[in-house]
């Protein structure tokens, strides 16, 4: 004999009713809590040497496919010391990147296996569809708030570390 038979016609009716309420509550929870454990382990600190100094940066990693297509689009605002770190694996090759819905101005960096920044695109035209070339091979991308390297001294050549380039 099944539960709902045991139940009262009322009860028997509301737990039909809700019980697929409930399960997709329960599924919905499930995926804000995993999405929150992937956001915290997926932040990292990027440190930039200059001339200037060391500059630290919290930084997402987008890792895969999905994450280096969305990056930081749709985001109307992005803390001072935080940015995104696009990792492109271990062989360098020459990468273009745009700003497509992409709400804010960006700083990117193209960095090559070592950790040098090879190509700095400043202030880059949010919403914009232009390529955005790296002009030489690289294995990752660092995106920051428009105008942050200029502040803080950030220039080609530099060197950033983080794990990715140890490697």
């Amino acid at each position: 004999m099944s539960v709902l038979r045991c139940l009262h016609p009322v009860a028997r009716f509301a737990t039909a009713q809700l019980a697929p309420v409930l399960f997709a509550a329960v599924l919905f929870a499930a995926g804000c809590a995993q999405g929150d454990l992937r956001a915290g382990a997926g932040d990292s600190v990027v440190v930039i040497e200059t001339d200037t100094g060391a500059h630290r940066f919290t930084v997402e990693i987008a890792d895969d496919p999905e994450e280096r297509r969305v990056g930081l689009m749709h985001r109307t605002t992005l803390a001072a010391d935080a940015g995104m770190l696009f990792d492109f694996g271990d062989e360098p090759a020459p990468l273009s990147m745009w700003m497509k819905n992409t709400l804010i101005p960006l700083d990117m960096a193209f960095i090559d296996e070592e950790g040098v920044i090879r190509r700095i695109a400043a202030d880059t035209t949010p919403r914009s569809l232009e390529s955005i070339p790296s002009g030489a091979p690289v294995i990752a991308v660092l995106e920051v708030n428009g105008g942050a390297f200029a502040r803080l001294g950030v220039e080609e050549g530099d060197r950033v570390r983080h794990p990715i380039f140890d490697r």
